[in-house]
């Protein structure tokens, strides 16, 4: 993938995360970017009470990753790094 569309996805990645940050924060956890892959996958690592929360995999297919991939719809899919 070439830089500069790495580092716009990047960037857009990160404002959508920056949106639903408010959401884990009141639950008393948080989100962390960890990398974009060459086939559009996002990773990201839950913190706090989402690290260790037995809803962790709901929250971050149905909060993240529906929010990332509405946001920019080349994503393919979010995981936990």
């Amino acid at each position: 993938m070439e830089e500069a569309k790495r580092q716009d996805l990047e960037k857009r990645v990160n404002e959508t995360i920056e949106m639903v940050r408010p959401y884990l924060v009141a639950d008393g956890g948080d989100i962390k970017f960890v990398e974009l892959t060459d086939d559009m996958v996002v990773k990201v690592q839950l913190l706090g009470a989402c690290g260790a929360c037995p809803y962790s995999i709901q929250t971050l297919k149905n909060g993240v990753e529906q929010a990332v991939k509405k946001q920019i719809p080349e994503i393919k899919e979010v995981i936990s790094a």
